[in-house]
């Protein structure tokens, strides 16, 4: 592969262009199984104000127009496409989400896609209307559909599925959003208590869709891996800080020294998203791509995790992309609120921007913006987009970010542990090696989290099973570059990388090496 071409900013658009319809009937099909994020995070209008059809008979209606239609000629196109349609398959139907987990029908139902000023606000506020009058007939699929939803789960979303009425007047509308809640408040008192997947449905999900081949010892093992090359990191970058002290004493101060308010979070990280994205030209990495960022709390419909990127979408008008972050819920007891906010401390905080910035999704968000692929534009790998927000963090670090501050080094360390974390957590309780409780005492150990915190992240694992991405696609991203490090030569730099990676769009990442180096290979290993 020759030198990637050079990504050049969007040209702005006006208001009211953005209702793209891609009509390639291959392409549709699987997208509309993903119609939420197609919408919000492709930017295909044209399904503003619909919804997805997930009773029992919409899931299989959708799942028999799957694969259906010519390949496209490009063989990176053509393995993204099939790895897609093969997840597809696999999420509805061997592990049948719709059934089990209720974020699907919440990423259903949820509005706040139409915030983001893509076109004029009566255009939106329309669609939004549209979506609201169609929450009856959602609710009533939710409630056919979700009949083995186990506690933990339904437990884990119930605050999120209550505040998706939280900005809502609609009567009708949040009458279906009552009838959900009752629907779930039963599951989170009398379901099943296990959340677990079980080891081939775990495995089933994470290899269909990265195209990977991993067993659950390699899965543990990567887990392993990494977490015991952060923790030397972690004391290389604590002793530079605090010579002859324990990790666990450093960390404990620099997590404490945090934030008192959402309103601090907020502030500092507006100052220190235009500070990451300054370096990434400063340094040489990448060029500037444009594009505004709005720093604020995330609505009550996503506070499910602590830091989210909502970006301008490919197919859109361009418009501020918006950064949200979780504040912690006003009902918590003041301590807890404070245990919450560590997460945000001025030792994390400027890897969270990094990875939810630049050159991280934000940035991600804008690369794809530039590419001509309809399949690399619309379907993204979760393994990749993550992998690729998690890797820059480090390379940021590599090329001297605060390099004067080893609290950046040590911020970057405790995030990649986190995320390590929730790989050996991912595995442990959906194949039953652990309880929801060890879950908890992991990520405070081994990820230096207080309990508010650790909580939260054991229970998302009951509903983001597949949380493991992050690490996993970091370490398949960093072997990528080790491979092109070699074949490329002298020809080798980070830019150079950087910008090969991005102009893939987000493919799995099993298929990232070939499609780097060797993509005619590519369409012998993907067949339906």
């Amino acid at each position: 592969m020759g030198a990637a071409a050079t990504p050049t900013a969007p040209a702005a658009t006006p208001l009211g262009s953005a209702r793209v319809s891609v009509t390639d009937p291959r392409l549709r099909a699987v997208a509309l199984m993903i119609r939420a994020q197609t919408r919000e995070y492709a930017g295909w209008h044209d399904l503003d104000g619909t919804i997805q059809d997930l009773s029992p008979e919409g899931v299989a209606a959708g799942l028999a127009a799957v694969g259906t239609g010519e390949l496209p000629d490009d063989p990176v196109d053509a393995a993204i496409l099939q790895v897609t349609e093969r997840s597809t398959r696999v999420a509805y139907g061997e592990l049948a989400l719709h059934r089990t987990n209720p974020y699907v029908h919440l990423a259903n139902l949820d509005v706040a896609s139409y915030d983001r000023e893509y076109a004029p606000a009566p255009e939106r506020e329309a669609a939004r209307a549209r979506h609201l009058a169609a929450w009856p007939d959602a609710v009533d699929m939710a409630v056919r559909s979700l009949d083995a939803v186990p506690a933990p789960a339904a437990q884990a979303l119930l605050p999120s599925v209550r505040g998706l009425a939280a900005s809502v007047s609609d009567e009708k509308a949040q009458a279906a959003v009552a009838r959900l809640v009752a629907h779930l408040e039963h599951f989170a008192t009398d379901g099943d208590p296990d959340p677990a997947l079980g080891e081939q449905r775990l495995l089933a999900g994470y290899n269909a869709s990265e195209a990977l081949d991993l067993d659950v010892t390699e899965l543990t093992d990567l887990a392993a891996s990494e977490t015991s090359r952060l923790r030397a990191m972690l004391a290389e970058a604590c002793d530079r800080l605090r010579p002859g002290e324990p990790v666990e004493d450093v960390v404990r101060d620099l997590v404490a020294d945090g934030p008192t308010t959402a309103d601090d979070v907020y502030a500092a990280a507006r100052t220190t998203t235009e500070e990451v994205r300054a370096f990434a030209t400063s340094s040489g990495l990448l060029p500037d791509l444009g594009g505004d960022v709005l720093v604020g709390p995330a609505p009550p419909s996503r506070r499910f995790a602590q830091a989210m990127m909502s970006w301008a979408a490919p197919y859109e008008t361009d418009a501020p992309s918006r950064y949200y972050i979780v504040p912690p819920d006003e009902s918590w007891p003041v301590e807890q609120q404070r245990e919450w906010l560590s997460v945000f401390s001025p030792t994390t905080l400027p890897t969270i921007c990094v990875h939810e910035v630049t050159p991280g999704h934000f940035t991600h968000g804008r690369a794809l913006r530039t590419l001509d692929s309809p399949i690399r534009r619309t379907l993204h790998s979760g393994a990749f987009v993550e992998g690729w927000a998690h890797h820059v963090e480090e390379v940021y670090a590599e090329l001297g970010f605060r390099a004067e501050d080893p609290r950046y080094v040590i911020g970057v360390c405790l995030e990649a542990l986190l995320r390590a974390t929730r790989l050996a957590v991912s595995v442990g309780l959906h194949t039953r090696a652990i309880t929801l409780a060890d879950a908890e005492e992991m990520f405070i150990r081994d990820a230096h989290m207080q309990r508010a915190a650790a909580h939260g992240e054991a229970m998302r694992g009951t509903v983001d099973a597949f949380y493991g991405i992050y690490t996993l696609g970091k370490v398949a991203l960093r072997r990528a570059r080790e491979r092109a490090r070699a074949a490329w030569g002298p020809a080798y730099d980070e830019k150079r990388f950087c910008l090969a990676l991005l102009a893939l769009g987000a493919p799995p990442v099993g298929v990232v090496e070939a499609a780097l180096l060797d993509p005619g290979s590519l369409p012998a290993l993907w067949q339906n």
